[in-house]
Parts: C-alpha cells; sequence; structure tokens
C-alpha cells in the first residue's frame, strides 16, 4: 500500500459514487511518523496533512512548509483551550471542535489577530463517554452557537465506534450537515474511507496505508 494505491481507490470510490475526485481531499495523517517518511509522500507531490497533536506539528512543519510549497496541515486531534493560539498559527484547519469554551477562545483570538482557520465540529455520533465530541442531539445548538461567534465553521466531523457499522454514523453526520447548510464531511480512516465517500465524505483521513506502520518512540 501507499500514496498511489490510495488515490486510485478514491478515485474508484468516487467513481461507484457517481462523485467528482476533486471533492474528496485525502488528508494523509502523518501524526508519528518519521520526517524520512513525510518528506517521501510530500516528494510525490501530496500536499494536505493531518496531525494529532499541536506540539508535534510544531517541531515538524515550519521547516516542512518553508521547503515544499503549498503544503495545507489540519489538526484532527483533540485541542486543549490553554493551547488554541499555538494551533490557530500551525494549522489551515481544525476538524475538533467540540465545547463552547474552545469555541471562544478561538474566537477571541480570531477577532485579536484578523484570521481563523477552517473549522469543523467534532460530532460523537455513537455517544461514546471516552471519546470527544459533541452529541448528536446538542450538535444543532452548538453550530448556531459557533455561527454566532462568527467562526468559519466548514463541516463536521466524526470518528464512529469501532464495534459499529460506521455507515450508520456517516449517514446520521450527513443528515446533521445537511439540515444545518454545512458543505464539509471529515470522515472516514483506513478501513472505511471507501463507505465514508458514498456518504458524501469531503476529508477521509488515511495513515498508515499510506506511510507504513507509526513509529513510536
Amino acid at each position: 500500500m501507499g500514496l498511489s494505491d490510495i488515490e486510485a481507490r478514491i478515485q474508484h470510490a468516487c467513481d461507484a459514487a457517481g462523485r467528482a475526485r476533486a471533492d474528496v481531499q485525502l488528508i494523509a495523517v502523518s501524526k508519528v511518523q518519521p520526517n524520512e517518511r513525510v518528506e517521501d509522500v510530500l516528494r510525490e507531490g501530496h500536499r494536505l496533512f493531518g496531525e494529532n497533536k499541536v506540539q508535534e506539528a510544531a517541531g515538524k512543519w515550519p521547516d516542512f512548509k518553508a521547503r515544499f510549497d503549498g503544503v495545507q496541515v489540519h489538526l484532527i486531534g483533540p485541542l486543549q483551550s490553554n493551547k488554541t493560539r499555538q494551533a490557530m498559527e500551525l494549522f489551515d484547519a481544525i476538524h475538533t471542535v467540540d465545547r463552547p469554551k474552545l469555541a471562544k477562545a478561538i474566537a477571541r483570538i480570531a477577532q485579536e489577530t484578523g484570521s481563523c482557520p477552517d473549522l469543523f465540529i467534532q460530532v460523537n455520533t455513537g455517544e461514546e463517554e471516552q471519546k470527544a465530541g459533541v452529541s448528536p442531539a446538542e450538535a444543532d445548538g452548538f453550530i448556531a452557537e459557533c455561527r454566532a461567534l462568527d467562526l468559519p465553521v466548514k463541516g463536521l466531523m466524526c470518528i464512529p465506534p469501532v464495534e459499529e457499522t460506521p455507515a450508520l454514523h456517516f449517514a446520521l453526520l450527513r443528515k446533521i450537515a445537511d439540515r444545518n447548510g454545512l458543505a464539509g464531511l471529515s470522515m472516514g480512516m483506513s478501513s472505511d474511507f471507501e463507505q465514508a465517500i458514498a456518504f458524501g465524505a469531503t476529508h477521509v483521513r488515511v495513515g498508515s496505508a499510506i506511510f507504513g506502520d507509526r513509529v513510536y518512540g
């Protein structure tokens, strides 16, 4: 497996769903990957990456962005409120806006600096206690709250429970997005991104299938 294989699978899934390939963005999840592997994927021409932690991204991406044109990095892991400012400086999009305190911190800094990354609201579609995200029942209200803060909410994100059929969660996320007029759907990972594309995913998150098994120090 590698980047070209994943690209081919995305194209096939788009064809099967009657969707344009340009409507689906591949986020190459580079968390805990050695820099040489990330550089290899950059040299293949890929430009959109995902990181889970602010600190790891800060040590990796400023240098890569200086060396490679057009690189975008999205935060796909949880964001602590005290790292908000640093995250807003580092990332082009944040997929894990999940609580009013964080939304208010982003809004305050955006007003101060005059800029803000694209934002996705994380929905805990499985209502799992250990997982971040607003519940489906609270999603409409939180979306409205973020919009009232003048935040650039582009879409929704979910991570389905591992033991449940992901299609049910993709369908739920799309339903919430549709009724709130949101076009962005960040859903689907290595094991299920083809299903996610069938349900309208605009961003799929694929890591080890591109880079190889993660290297934990």
